[in-house]
């Protein structure tokens, strides 16, 4: 608000060109020095997209570290040396991730049938806790020095420096962000986190340096210790990010939805459930899925066209694909209308509730209504038991001889 039109008209342009430099940086050092970078998917690419990351990593975090060091000591400032130890981590960081990457990409063998790839998801947890000691050494620091403050020497060149610094993480950032958006990698895209986290800590180690100059007040220990605890709380972000692949996620509903529509449409696939995916590292994805063929089609025809759709569907999202066969009735129109009304039925009670594998056994006196009923992760047992009770009443007043027998079933879909 407190700009003119024209001011803020001249920021935009200002930013697009910057971001559209770093673009064209990032560019080049992609197109210079990764063959073949166009195909994310190979796991060859995504491990040169890897050291690329590192490399970079590496070299700017040690002359950052370098600089703010001397920055620090020669202007007694708790604030920039914690930053500066923090880049140092930083490299540390690039260093290990490049190891990291580096024995992910080894092939499988007899004792790792599945690959070593999520070796990537180890070295970032690595990384993440030794971002977290760090956070916490400066803390202490931090600490200290409130209790017993030092005068700040104020020079303009280091100044001028640490504001270098910070375009520098900036770059850092976004060119992390790019490259873990262009191969879906969350190491990078935690690096990313990482280098904007210390955009704003550095900012804020500046802020104090500025008050410092031009007023009585000491304000550098509180500015460490707001970036120690930044530091800890990117240290956990990442931890956060590495260990959900680790102890196992859902599948990503943008994959989901890519699989399931490539399976559907094929001929003579009716529909699909029961997604699951499993990863043992970036672009290295085993996926399990029921499809539901008619069941008045020849077996051997089904299973012809699943062997094609695990080959050809598995070929182009780049996943080991396996696919259960699930004949279903498409044809019978008492059957059909007895699945509408049971889909209504359930669609009344809970908008969230699914069902999958319906069959209908007709007896002289009952009619079996079978089926697997998908529910939500934060039903209870006592909300399951309620579910069906009220699904097996409704039914029987529309017609008395049915009963339902129902599985219960949870989707391994994850919900953001």
């Amino acid at each position: 608000h407190l700009l003119s039109r024209r001011q803020r008209q001249m920021c935009i342009r200002d930013r697009q060109r910057f971001e559209e430099r770093i673009k064209h940086m990032t560019d080049f050092l992609v197109k210079t020095f990764i063959k073949d970078y166009q195909n994310t998917s190979d796991t060859d690419v995504r491990t040169q997209y890897g050291v690329l990351s590192s490399v970079v990593g590496i070299i700017c975090n040690v002359l950052l570290f370098a600089v703010k060091l001397v920055i620090g000591l020669f202007m007694r400032s708790l604030a920039i040396m914690a930053d500066a130890f923090n880049n140092l981590s930083d490299a540390a960081s690039s260093v290990i991730s490049f190891v990291g990457v580096k024995m992910a990409n080894k092939p499988a063998d007899k004792e790792h049938p599945f690959g070593h790839g999520r070796i990537e998801y180890i070295s970032a947890l690595i990384v993440a806790f030794l971002v977290i000691e760090v956070g916490f050494s400066f803390f202490k620091s931090s600490v200290e020095k409130i209790r017993n403050p030092q005068e700040i020497t104020f020079q303009w060149l280091p100044f001028v420096f640490l504001i270098v610094s910070i375009l520098v993480k900036l770059w850092m950032s976004l060119f992390n962000r790019k490259l873990g958006r262009r191969i879906q990698s969350k190491v990078m895209t935690a690096t990313a986190a990482d280098s904007l986290g210390d955009v704003i800590t550095t900012s804020a180690t500046v802020v104090s340096i500025l008050i410092s100059r031009f007023t009585s007040v000491n304000v550098d220990a509180f500015a460490g210790l707001l970036v120690s605890l930044a530091v800890i709380w990117a240290g956990i972000s990442i931890a956060k990010d590495t260990l959900e692949p680790l102890i196992g996620q859902g599948a990503e509903p943008d994959l989901y939805k890519r699989i399931t529509e490539e399976i559907k449409a094929y001929d003579g696939i009716v529909g699909t459930h029961d997604l699951i995916v499993h990863n043992y590292g970036p672009g290295r994805s085993i996926a399990s899925i029921h499809a539901e063929v008619p069941r008045d089609v020849d077996i051997e025809i089904s299973h012809e066209i699943i062997d094609k759709i695990e080959r050809e569907v598995g070929a182009k999202l780049n996943i080991l694909l396996v696919i259960h066969m699930d004949p279903v009735e498409t044809r019978d129109e008492q059957v059909l209308a007895t699945k509408e009304k049971l889909r209504n039925v359930i669609a009344a009670l809970d908008p969230a509730l699914s069902f999958h594998d319906f069959r209908v056994v007709r007896g002289k006196e009952r009619i079996n209504l079978i089926f697997d009923l998908e529910i939500p992760f934060s039903y209870h047992q006592k909300d399951c038991d309620r579910i069906i009770s009220q699904i097996g009443v409704l039914m029987k007043q529309i017609d008395p001889r049915y009963a339902c027998v129902i599985d219960l079933d949870k989707s391994f879909v994850s919900v953001h």
